[in-house]
C-alpha cells in the first residue's frame, strides 16, 4: 500500500512543499518515495512495495512521458487488462498494476473504472491538456482528500499532508463535529478540517482549467433473486474463494487477521497462507487469543498475538486520533492498530473480513424488523399511542424502547449501526449548534433510492453507504497504514458483491441467524460452532473502564479542558460522566465520542 498527495499552481518552492507532504504520510510507504514537478502540478508518492518489487516506482509515467500517475491499492485483475491492452498495442515499459491503470486511462478514459477489480484512489495528470482525472474505488477501501484554497487543487491519501502546504490553513469544522456526535464518525463529505472533503467511494474528479467535476460511476444495488439453499451457498463459496485467490497476489508474504468471528475466520481457513493474528485485552470475557490458537491449530497455521494491556491502551489514543485524521469514537479502532503492529513484524500484508456483515446481513440489528414484525401489524397510529403511554411512565421498563422503534418507520429509526446522540442531546451540550441536519436528513436521499427494498436490505443499504465507510473502513486503512502493513479485503469485491446483491433476504437474516447462506458456505472450512458464533467485533470494556477512577479522572480533566470549554457545555459533560461512574446508567459510548474528540483536537489543534 501507498500514499500520494500533491497540488495544482506553481510554487518556487514546490518541491520542498510536496516533499513535507510526502513525509507526513512516510508511514504509509516506507520503501522508497518520488516526486514530480513541472511548474503546473506537484506530485508526491511514497511506496510500500508489492508487487514489481524493482520498477514499480511512482509517480509512474507513460511511454513517451505525456502522463503521469500516483496511485494507492491494488488492482487484482491487472494480468488479464495488461493483455488486452498489450493486444490493443500500448506499449509497457514493466509488470505493475500502476502502469495499466495509466494505459487504461489513454484507451478508455473515464470509462475505465469499469473495468477495473481492486482497491484504489488514484491521480493521473495528463500533461497535454493540464487535466487532472482522479477516482475512489467502489466501497471505499481506500482514502481520498481533497481541497480548494483558491484556483488550487490540493489531494492526498492523508489529510495531515495538507498541514505542511503554506497556502493551508486549519479550521474546525463545527458542522462535523455536530453530526459526529450522532454518527461517532466524520459522517459529511466536509471533513473535520473545513474546506478538505473526502472523494465518496465510487465516484471520480476532473480538474481542468480550474473547475472542479465530481461524479459517481457506480452504485451498490440489492436485487434478489428466488434461489435454493443449496445453490446460494454455492455461490457464495465460489465467490469468497475466488476473491481470496485473487487478493493474495503479491511478491511478498500475506498473511491474515483472525479474531473469534466466522468472517476472519473463513478467509484464515481458506487463504492457505502460514500465519494469522490476534490481540485481546487483559479483561475476562474480552479475550479471543485462545480462540484464535485453536482454529489456527486446526486449519494448520501458525498465530502471532498480543495481550493489549489497558494503560497501553489509554496510552495510544492520541497516537491512534493523529494517524486517524479525523475524530473515530469506535473503542475497536485501538484493537485494530495492535494487531496491525502484530502483523507487519512478520508480513507486509494481511487479510481481513471487512464488508461481510453489509453484504451479507452479519449484523444483529438486522433482526430488528422480524422482531417488530408483530406489532407492526397494528396500524401506525395505534403504535404511537402505545409509544406515548409508555413514556409517560416516569421509569424505564422492559419493552419500553421495543414500543419506541415500533412507532417508527426503519427510515425514521435506523441510520446505521451507532446512533449515539439525538439531535436534541447534542444541541443541548454543544455550544453552538447549526441544527443544519438531523440524522434522517442525511439518510433520507439514500431510502429514497431504496423505496422499493424490504427494511432489513433498506438498513443493510444504508450501511453499505454511512457505516462501512466512515467507520469501519476508515479504521482499517488508517490503523494498519500507521504500521507500514497493507490490508486486504476479499469481501469487499465486486463478484463477490454480484452475488450477495442477489441472495433473497431469508438467506441473509432470518429468526435463525444473520448471515444465514454465509455461515453455511463458511462452515464447509471450519468447525460448526464457529461458523454460527454470534457477532461480537472487537469487544473493548471502556465501560468498566470509566468506571474505575484512574480513567475516570483523566476523561474528567479533558471535559473540564479549555478545548472542552470552547465546544461543550462541560457542567452536562460532567454530569454524564458522574451518573456513569455512579452505576445509574450506561453513558459510556456518549462519554466516548466527546473524549475522542477532545483527544484529537489535542494532536491537532492544540497550541
Amino acid at each position: 500500500m501507498c500514499g500520494f498527495c500533491g497540488f495544482t499552481g506553481g510554487t518556487a518552492d514546490a518541491e520542498k512543499t510536496v516533499r513535507g507532504m510526502m513525509e507526513r504520510i512516510a508511514h504509509r510507504g516506507p520503501d522508497s518515495e518520488g516526486t514530480y514537478c513541472d511548474g503546473y502540478v506537484a506530485l508526491g508518492f511514497r511506496r510500500l512495495s508489492f508487487l514489481d518489487l524493482e520498477d514499480g516506482t511512482q509517480p509512474m509515467f507513460n511511454e513517451d512521458g505525456s502522463v503521469v500517475i500516483v496511485f494507492n491499492g491494488e488492482i487484482y485483475n491487472y494480468q488479464a487488462l495488461r493483455a488486452e491492452l498489450l493486444a490493443a498495442g500500448h506499449v509497457f515499459s514493466n509488470r505493475s498494476d500502476t502502469e495499466v491503470l495509466i494505459h487504461l486511462y489513454e484507451e478508455y478514459g473515464e470509462k475505465m473504472l469499469d473495468r477495473l477489480r481492486g482497491m484504489f484512489a488514484f491521480v493521473i495528470y495528463d500533461k497535454r491538456s493540464r487535466r487532472l482525472f482522479g477516482a475512489r474505488d467502489f466501497f471505499g477501501i481506500k482514502p481520498f482528500y481533497y481541497s480548494r484554497v483558491g484556483d488550487r487543487l490540493l489531494f492526498a491519501s492523508e489529510i495531515k499532508s495538507f498541514l505542511e502546504c503554506p497556502f493551508f490553513e486549519k479550521e474546525v469544522n463545527e458542522l462535523a463535529l455536530e453530526n459526529y456526535l450522532t454518527f461517532q464518525y466524520s459522517v459529511l463529505d466536509e471533513t473535520f478540517f473545513k474546506g478538505v472533503y473526502k472523494l465518496p467511494p465510487a465516484h471520480y474528479m476532473v480538474f481542468s482549467e480550474g473547475r472542479l467535476r465530481v461524479e459517481r460511476y457506480w452504485q451498490p444495488l440489492f436485487a434478489p433473486e428466488e434461489r435454493g439453499l443449496v445453490d446460494t451457498t454455492d455461490a457464495i463459496d465460489a465467490a469468497v474463494l475466488d476473491s481470496i485467490e485473487m487478493h493474495k497476489i503479491s511478491d511478498v508474504e500475506v498473511g491474515s487477521f483472525l479474531s473469534s468471528g466466522v468472517d476472519s475466520s473463513y478467509v484464515a481457513a481458506c487463504f492457505n497462507g502460514g500465519k494469522t493474528f490476534t490481540v485481546g485485552f487483559d479483561y475476562e470475557n474480552y479475550n479471543e487469543i485462545e480462540y484464535a490458537r485453536n482454529l489456527s491449530a486446526t486449519v494448520g497455521i501458525e498465530n502471532y498475538n498480543k495481550m493489549i494491556t489497558t494503560d497501553e491502551y489509554w496510552e495510544s489514543l492520541p497516537k491512534i486520533q493523529y494517524h486517524m485524521d479525523e475524530p473515530l469514537a469506535d473503542p475497536s479502532a485501538v484493537a485494530l492498530y495492535f494487531v496491525s503492529q502484530v502483523a507487519s513484524e512478520h508480513v507486509k500484508a494481511a487479510m481481513s473480513g471487512e464488508g461481510a456483515d453489509e453484504f451479507f446481513g452479519g449484523y444483529n440489528i438486522y433482526r430488528e424488523p422480524l422482531d417488530l414484525a408483530l406489532v407492526c401489524l397494528l396500524p401506525m397510529g395505534a403504535r404511537k399511542f402505545l409509544a406515548r403511554l409508555a413514556n409517560a411512565v416516569p421509569f424505564n421498563f422492559r419493552g419500553k424502547n421495543f414500543l419506541n422503534r415500533a412507532a417508527q418507520t426503519v427510515e425514521e429509526r435506523f441510520i446505521g449501526n451507532a446512533k449515539i446522540f439525538s439531535k436534541a442531546e447534542r444541541e443541548a451540550i454543544l455550544k453552538r449548534p447549526t441544527g443544519k441536519y438531523g440524522p434522517s436528513d442525511l439518510t433520507e436521499p439514500y431510502y429514497q433510492q431504496m423505496r422499493d427494498w424490504d427494511d432489513i436490505t433498506k438498513m443493510q443499504g444504508i450501511d453499505l453507504n454511512f457505516w462501512l465507510v466512515g467507520d469501519i473502513l476508515q479504521k482499517a486503512d488508517k490503523m494498519s497504514m500507521a504500521n507500514s502493513l497493507e490490508v486486504r479485503v476479499p469481501f469487499l469485491d465486486m463478484e463477490v458483491f454480484k452475488t450477495a446483491s442477489k441472495i433473497q433476504t431469508d438467506f441473509r437474516v432470518n429468526r435463525s441467524a444473520t448471515k444465514y447462506a454465509f455461515r453455511l458456505a463458511a462452515g464447509r472450512h471450519m468447525p460448526a460452532e464457529v461458523a454460527a458464533k454470534k457477532k461480537l467485533g472487537f469487544p473493548v470494556p471502556i465501560r468498566i473502564w470509566l468506571r474505575e477512577e484512574k480513567y475516570y479522572a483523566r476523561v474528567k480533566e479533558a471535559f473540564m479542558s479549555p478545548a472542552a470549554r470552547e465546544y461543550f457545555h462541560t457542567e452536562v459533560l460532567i454530569g454524564l460522566l458522574d451518573a456513569h461512574k455512579a452505576g445509574k446508567l450506561d453513558y459510556s459510548r456518549k462519554i466516548w465520542t466527546v473524549y475522542m474528540f477532545l483527544v484529537w483536537y489535542g494532536e491537532f489543534f492544540k497550541a
